[in-house]
């Protein structure tokens, strides 16, 4: 029985209705209603996994994300991220973190991850960890990749968080599951969750409704996007 996860839900809900967020997700019908599945996104924000949990919501599903351990260490977050049945790393014993998720995708569960490890300053694609990729491969699930665009306005690293900023639009896209047959290197599912990730993320960031205010308003936009945001880093994929 979920006790924690519903009420957090509401109330996500609810705190989106009083800062006038405008959500709109795109896709849903990608996520399946029942059984296991890896749902990976793209990470520019603290807050993603609140809005990917969200863009999950039209499929009545609840999603187990992978967080750091640390989180689940603290005396606030620690109690509601074990009642929320998400899944703790351990970096220096990911072995276990890796169990759990496999556990978890094989009784039905979406298992939510951000392959990116880290936020994305440049506000594209980083480099991608293969762990989704494996995780869908040896449970036999698929592997659906979304794209999340607007939170970051809120709080992201190196800048203020603005919690209580009110009117910000938030854009949540959600791809074709990506084929994860058993004779595919993790390797190569990754290049393609990559192609995938960042065909999504170009699509919302075009779509999005909002413009900068002025010069100083660019810094959330990528420099492709004539934003001053970081370049990426040119740097090969990593496992």
């Amino acid at each position: 029985m979920e006790l924690v996860y519903p009420p957090v839900v509401t109330l996500a809900k609810t705190m989106f209705r009083v800062l006038d967020n405008k959500i709109t997700v795109e896709g849903a019908e990608h996520i399946p209603t029942t059984g296991g599945a890896v749902l990976a996104s793209n990470h520019s924000s603290y807050l993603d996994f609140i809005y990917c949990g969200f863009g999950a919501q039209p499929a009545k599903r609840l999603v187990r994300f992978m967080a750091k351990k640390q989180v689940f260490d603290h005396k606030i977050s620690g109690p509601l991220m074990r009642g929320m049945r998400h899944i703790p790393v351990d970096r220096k014993a990911g072995t276990a973190a890796f169990k759990h998720a496999i556990d978890s995708l094989r009784s039905g569960e979406i298992v939510g991850v951000f392959p990116e490890a880290t936020i994305s300053e440049s506000f594209t694609i980083k480099a991608l960890k293969s762990g989704a990729a494996r995780m869908a491969q040896e449970a036999s699930v698929p592997l659906i990749p979304m794209a999340v665009w607007g939170p970051h306005r809120l709080w992201t690293k190196g800048r203020k968080k603005e919690l209580t900023k009110r009117h910000v639009p938030v854009i949540i896209r959600i791809g074709e599951a990506i084929p994860v047959p058993a004779d595919a290197t993790p390797e190569a599912i990754t290049a393609t969750l990559k192609e995938r990730l960042t065909v999504l993320l170009d699509a919302v960031q075009q779509a999005y409704p909002d413009k900068p205010a002025g010069p100083d308003d660019r810094w959330w936009l990528p420099a492709h996007l004539g934003g001053t945001a970081p370049l990426p880093p040119s740097s090969a994929n990593t496992v």
